[in-house]
């Protein structure tokens, strides 16, 4: 994959995972006031369940945008569409469908594998 078409995909991966994490953070405060002005009250049991799926959502796509930086590091290194385990090239196609990827298919189920 060339550098450019590689800096377009991993900066469109970026701009998406910014926009959750705005739209996760506008979340929470727009349910709890919505929340009360329905009911007059919050429901703490109801409020709490969505807070930790909004955490979860929102951890989710920090680690995400840890990645992209960590694209964007190889993309400056000259390194991108390599894997950072073996070195071999990561296919072209991995990279439309996740350009973050950091491995080829086979090392990331091993790497899956031993960290569950």
């Amino acid at each position: 994959m060339d550098t450019e078409q590689a800096r377009q995909l991993v900066a469109l991966e970026r701009q998406r995972v910014e926009a959750a994490l705005r739209e996760l953070a506008g979340d929470v405060a727009a349910d709890a006031e919505l929340e009360l002005q329905q009911t007059g009250e919050t429901d703490a049991g109801s409020e709490l369940e969505t807070e930790m799926v909004e955490v979860a959502l929102q951890n989710d796509m920090r680690a995400r945008l840890a990645a992209v930086e960590r694209a964007e590091a190889r993309i400056a290194a000259g390194s991108y569409g390599r894997s950072v385990e073996s070195g071999d090239v990561i296919p072209d196609e991995r990279l439309e469908a996740d350009p973050l990827a950091e491995r080829t298919v086979e090392e990331q189920r091993r790497f899956e594998a031993g960290s569950a």
